[in-house]
Formats: structure tokens, sequence, C-alpha cells
């Protein structure tokens, strides 16, 4: 007996056609029109779109940061994911100062026990000594076959030319891709400095401190060490014309680079959400910063004539209000303690949230909740205006994060012999954005009050139903590792 989803629209990177999808066991087994329904769990798809399920490759589940750590993680993140129609995410392992990327996979893999759908890890360097940079080629075997570099975060993340082009040198050697966070640290690290003195505290300076240019500049950057070092390049967040002019430049030239842009900066912008009165705007700090509306058209233009390649989410959401002063009071108490062993203890309390950065925008954790709004605002914004199709849609939620990162066509796609994760899409059905109402272990909405039309009403994942309406199906342990496959295709 398998599931028959019946008299639906199969819509794919390249085409929408009427088709009949049966899936045995955990693969999509036959496409056709008019199978028999004998035998078969049947679920009506009649006036819905049969979708694959949504990836999001770039999220922060239980991140360390800035004094706290994000909220959702791989239970809470990912019922929230599922909710929206995303099926599989990829997140970043973060290298410990002073261990080696296997240190940080450890706990990664720790962090990832409860999992609740289908994931994957990307490798953060922070640290390439020598003996770091011989276990690189260590990660493709563990099918983790993406590092990411920072450019930006001084004293934290950042990392040198030097580093990062042999960095590039490697994974070249290795068929892997370099993901890079393109911001010039050091300038931002002046300007950061220079708004303080001059007492420009509240939120908006965030934006001021990151300015495009910084960000243009870094992308050009690493887009000429990429063609240098022949290796396959992914731009995350890009937000802005500087920086993705010096993509489209490097794409003419027939260097191997790539990039995203994520939901929020399509929307979300300087004036009127990071220039909210009072501290208002911290809810909307994260780095690059969001931009104004004339970056949302430039941005539009680059995902339709495919300078960027994906949407995605850089979701690592926090409180904005949040629980600082217990937290504060019990860290007294326990030296060498973390919070998550406090939330063991007394779970009623938050952790501390963006309130860490009141009276100084340089300490409000960066970080915003988009892991279950992703694909409902993209249609809405993108395909419910005319701007992109719902193949275009498909192509950048979840077919191209597939090719990209090695996991096409077991993942991306609707076809034989793939993981049934399967969306059945109401583009009729609506729904008004709310913190009220999200999955989302967060206390703000970055969307509050948006109205879509077009959502996801059934989930599946590798055929087995994670959502129905409002109804959870889903169970912790669910959700697989999946490795990842080296010399993924550039895009």
């Amino acid at each position: 007996m398998g599931t028959l989803f019946k008299g639906g629209t199969l819509v794919t990177a390249s085409e929408m056609v009427q088709a009949d999808v049966l899936v045995e066991g955990e693969v999509i087994t036959l496409i056709g029109k008019d199978i028999s329904k004998r035998g078969h769990e049947v679920v009506n798809c009649k006036g819905k779109y049969l979708m694959p399920g949504g990836i999001d490759v770039h999220t922060h589940l239980d991140l360390p940061f800035g004094g706290t750590y994000s909220n959702d993680d791989f239970d809470t993140g990912h019922k929230a994911a599922a909710f929206g129609g995303t099926t599989m995410h990829i997140d970043f392992v973060i290298q410990p100062k002073g261990g080696t990327l296997h240190d940080g996979l450890r706990t990664w893999r720790e962090k990832a026990k409860p999992a609740q759908i289908d994931y994957g890890f990307h490798m953060a360097v922070t640290d390439l000594r020598e003996d770091v940079l011989e276990e690189i080629p260590s990660m493709a075997k563990e099918g983790i076959t993406s590092l990411k570099l920072f450019m930006a975060y001084k004293n934290v993340f950042q990392v040198d030319d030097t580093t990062l082009f042999r960095a590039m040198k490697q994974a070249a050697a290795n068929g892997m891709i370099v993901m890079v966070h393109a911001e010039n640290g050091d300038v931002v690290q002046e300007l950061i400095t220079d708004h303080i003195a001059a007492g420009k505290l509240d939120p908006i300076y965030h934006y001021d401190t990151r300015p495009p240019e910084v960000e243009g500049e870094a992308t050009n950057r690493a887009v000429v060490m990429a063609g240098l070092a022949g290796c396959s390049l992914y731009v995350v967040h890009m937000t802005c014309q500087e920086s993705v002019d010096a993509l489209r430049r490097g794409r003419a030239l027939g260097y191997p680079v790539m990039g995203e842009t994520c939901v929020q900066y399509f929307h979300i912008t300087r004036d009127k959400h990071l220039g909210a009165k009072g501290f208002e705007g911290a809810k909307y700090v994260c780095s690059p910063p969001v931009r104004n509306d004339e970056h949302h058209a430039i941005l539009w233009q680059a995902v339709r004539d495919g300078t960027l390649q994906v949407v995605s989410t850089d979701h690592c959401d926090f409180w904005y209000e949040g629980g600082v002063g217990p937290w504060q009071e019990w860290s007294k108490k326990h030296n060498g303690g973390n919070w998550v062993e406090y939330e063991k203890q007394d779970p009623s309390y938050r952790r501390p949230g963006k309130e860490l950065g009141k009276g100084n925008f340089a300490k409000i954790p960066n970080g915003l909740p988009a892991i279950e709004d992703r694909m409902m605002v993209v249609w809405q914004l993108g395909v419910n205006s005319g701007k992109i199709s719902p193949m275009r849609f498909v192509e950048l939620n979840c077919t191209n994060p597939a090719k990209i990162f090695g996991m096409y066509p077991r993942k991306g796609t609707i076809s034989v012999g793939a993981d049934a994760d399967i969306v059945v899409w109401d583009p009729k059905a609506k729904k008004t954005l709310s913190a009220k109402t999200q999955h989302m272990r967060c206390d703000y909405n970055l969307f509050e009050g948006m109205k879509i039309t077009g959502m996801p009403v059934v989930v599946y994942q590798r055929g087995n139903k994670l959502v129905e309406g409002d109804q959870w199906f889903g169970h912790n342990g669910g959700g697989q590792y999946i490795a990842r496959s080296t010399h993924a295709p550039v895009i």
C-alpha cells in the first residue's frame, strides 16, 4: 500500500503539469495520469499544487552568539520549518577557537538528536591552522562538502585574506564549495568605534556602520579570489546593488561563483523597521543589515535573471524581550555554567535576547526569525505579484539548493526515485502572518500582519506526513542527516 497524491498540478523547476504521484515507502515510485487508487491511501489534491519540500540552506539553530543562544533548536525550529513547507535545511557547525573541525561536528551532532526534519551541515572555519587545513578533506567523507568563512565579525569569526584564499585552494582540490559572509570586517569595526564614540547608539546605526559599500567590496574580493583559486563560491545573504554587481561581473568572466539572498531582504527596510521608535528597531538587526526599497527591486531582478540562485533565511532568532535578569543572577551563583544547563533547571525563564543591546547597538544579537515564513512570503511577494513564476519559485527554494549543495536528485524535485518530500500547496488559501500563530520560538514576527494567499496545507517528509492544516504528526528523531556529494555543479 502506498500514498497516492491525486488530481493535483505537479510543479517542478521546469514544468507545471496535471499528474498523480505515487509514494511507496520513503520514495516516489510513479508519476502519471489516472493512476489507480486501488490499495493506496489517497490524498485529494484537486485544485492544489504538488511541490518538492523546501530546502533552507542557511540556518543557525541553537547558535551561541553575542552572549546568548539563538532560540530555535533542532526541535522547535524543525517543527516551524515544516509548517512553512520546508522539509530539509543545512545548519552551520562552528569550529571552536583552538579546536578542530571534528570538535565542532561532535557538538552539532549532539544538538541535532531531536531532529524532526532532514538536515545537513556546513562547516564554519574560524581557526585555519595547518592541522585544520589538512583536516578539511575529511569533512567531505562526513558528507559535509561546504566550508563557510567570515569576512566580518572582527576578533570573533573574521578571517584574513590569506586564510580565505588557502581555504579556497584546499576546497577546490577536494571538490568542495566555499561560502562567505561578505562584509569588510575591518572597516565595519572602525565605523562602529566611531559611532559609539559619537554617542550614536540606537539600532538604526547598525545599518550606518555596515553600508552597502562594505558588502560590495568584500563580495568583489571573494569573487576575484575564487576565480584565481578555481574554487566554487557561494556568497550568502546578499542584500544590495554593490554585491550583486560584483557577483554578476564574476559570472560574466566565467568564475564559478553563485549567491543567495534571504526572504527578509525583499521586505524589511532601514527606514521603517530599523528606524522604528525607541528600541523597536532591534527586532530587525541582522548582518548584513536590511536595506531600503530600491535594493528590493535589485534583488528581485537578480533572482529573475539568474545572478542569484537561492532564497534562504539565515534563520537565527532571539527574544525581543528575553530573560537577561534571571540569567545574570543564576550565572553569578554557578561559575562556568551555561544557558542550556540553566534552562534545564528552570525552563520558564527565557534566554537573553535583543535587550542585551539596549544603549549600544553593537551588542544587539544579530539574527531574525524566518524559517517558517520563507516560502509563503516569497510566494506572496514574488509569485502573486508576477515577479517570478511558480516554476522559478520551486527552483529558488527547492531545486537549486539541492543541486548546489550536492543532494540532487534525491532532494529538491518530484521525480521517480527521489525522496518523497512533498508539499501540497493551496494557491487560494489565505493566512495572516503573526507571532500569535507562528511555531517559531520567538516573541515577534518579521512580517507581522502580512496577508498572504498561497500556503502549504499538507507536508510530507520521505513519505511520512508531518503537517496537515494545524495538526502536527512529526516526532523527535524522525529527521535524518543527509550526507552530501562533492563536485556539485555551478549553476
